[in-house]
């Protein structure tokens, strides 16, 4: 049987178990292909597997939409955060020269890049639909070095799972799995609009997942750690979203 109809069968035996059977059974499904995301224990977490696994099996290598030039908003919406700490701020009046985005984990070959240094590697652009989990959405072109190049930079090890990334934004950070780490368009973002990627919309340098929502593309990453056990961070829930009762996983 082909790889390609095998999770095809998969993702429609969850999808009727789910339907038939409840999320229990679905969930234990899941469970057996390893498609179990961090915040699985949850009052959700059975909706949130059923989510997650079927995508990976049926989504996996889906783009996200890309639209022409012309369909750029006027005016992008820049949601409030909250202000820098004294840190940041001598980062910008010194125009970003000494920021840096470190590479550490599982990886052969720890990196710290100056923003010179990402701006100087190869780059891609996509024009995607931002969508905010508020209700709001606005679509931008943005530049970035794809995440999958940084870490084959690093030389992420054949037993990573996830990459973490930190935000200098205090308590701020999320994760990826693998695929989505490794996805096409996803991007660590250093221009938008064919400008500086202001410091509103996460600048100097911001993750752009635009597979997923808005809050999984973090403003002012600072760091990215290559781990194969999600669970040593923080709460273990992937992310700091889900201590605030968001989805770990927020596909769109």
């Amino acid at each position: 049987m082909s790889r390609f109809s095998r999770r095809t069968m998969i993702g429609a035996g969850l999808s009727a178990v789910a339907g038939a059977s409840g999320l229990a059974i679905a969930g234990k499904l899941a469970r057996q292909h390893g498609l179990i995301p961090p915040d699985s224990g949850g009052l959700y977490g059975p909706g949130e597997t059923l989510t997650y696994g079927a995508q990976r099996l049926l989504a996996r290598h889906s783009l996200a939409r890309e639209f022409p030039r012309e369909a750029i908003s006027a005016a992008p919406w820049a949601n409030p955060t909250d202000p820098p700490d004294d840190l940041f701020k001598r980062h910008q009046a010194a125009g970003f020269a000494n920021w840096t985005l470190a590479v550490d984990g599982l990886v052969a070959r720890p990196v710290s890049l100056s923003l010179a240094e990402i701006k100087s590697q190869p780059s891609r652009s996509h024009i995607t639909m931002l969508v905010c989990e508020e209700g709001w959405s606005y679509i931008a072109e943005w530049t970035g070095v794809p995440l999958s190049h940084i870490l084959e930079l690093a030389g992420a090890k054949p037993e990573a799972r996830h990459v973490v990334y930190f935000s200098q934004q205090h308590g701020w950070w999320d994760s990826l799995d693998m695929d989505e780490a490794l996805h096409p368009q996803t991007l660590i973002a250093h221009t938008m609009n064919g400008q500086s990627l202001p410091v509103g919309h996460g600048g100097p340098l911001r993750m752009r997942v635009p597979k997923q929502l808005g809050y999984k593309n973090v403003k002012f990453v600072a760091r990215l750690t290559v781990t194969d056990d999600i669970r040593k961070f923080s709460k273990g829930l992937g992310s700091a979203s889900p201590e605030f009762g968001y989805s770990w996983y927020a596909g769109i």
